[in-house]
């Protein structure tokens, strides 16, 4: 068991963005024998949600986004790493593609997902910002994927979403792999409408739909 005041620290260094503190504390977690997934469930994971909230409400900003998203991305591939050791053995994961569509060049959202769903033994990979339609549908068969993610924050980038499942469909994958959409201005109603297997409305919402997906 990890103390309740250590799993409160984990989370304060992601909402301070304070990086080296939270190497520090992970490192530490692990090097004396401790359930380091459980410092990324009730410590860490509550800290990015809580960003994600404070983001939400106008009370931080993006600096700070992008910054405690940099911090959960370094203790995540630390934990990451640490479990698949300690194992002896990497178990095979659901493989996932993440994407902002082409012409949207916000992805911090979507990288909150990474995070979480990396958190979770999903393994993930993600393509980044303004990613063409094209790519993502190569990248998604090359790679033998079993869901592709896409994230659009804009209602001028949205269509793209549906070019995703368009293409997928003529690719003849549509039955093979899962989709799943987000963003801001993204709702189940269109998801429905042009296709698509699920909407996430918030990043912890995405893990939740990805794992019924693949249930």
């Amino acid at each position: 068991m990890i103390e309740e005041s250590i799993l409160k620290q984990a989370q304060q260094t992601i909402i301070g963005q304070d990086k080296a503190k939270a190497i520090e504390l992970t490192k530490s977690i692990i090097d004396q024998g401790h359930d380091a997934m459980m410092l990324m469930t009730e410590g860490f994971i509550p800290g990015i949600n809580q960003v994600g909230d404070l983001f939400g409400r106008g009370t931080l900003f993006l600096p700070e986004l992008i910054q405690a998203a940099g911090v959960m991305k370094e203790v995540t591939d630390i934990i990451n790493a640490s479990v698949a050791t300690s194992s002896g053995i990497i178990k095979k994961s659901s493989k996932i593609i993440m994407a902002t569509v082409k012409g949207d060049v916000h992805d911090i959202g979507k990288c909150i997902v990474v995070s979480l769903l990396q958190a979770n033994g999903f393994e993930i990979l993600d393509l980044g910002r303004d990613v063409d339609t094209d790519e993502i549908i190569k990248q998604a068969i090359d790679n033998s994927v079993d869901v592709i993610g896409t994230s659009a924050l804009l209602t001028t980038t949205m269509g793209r979403q549906k070019d995703v499942e368009d293409a997928l469909k003529s690719a003849g994958y549509k039955d093979k792999i899962k989709t799943i959409i987000g963003g801001a201005p993204v709702t189940g109603r269109w998801a429905a409408k042009i296709g698509c297997d699920a909407y996430a409305e918030d990043a912890q919402d995405a893990v939740v739909k990805i794992k019924e997906l693949l249930g």
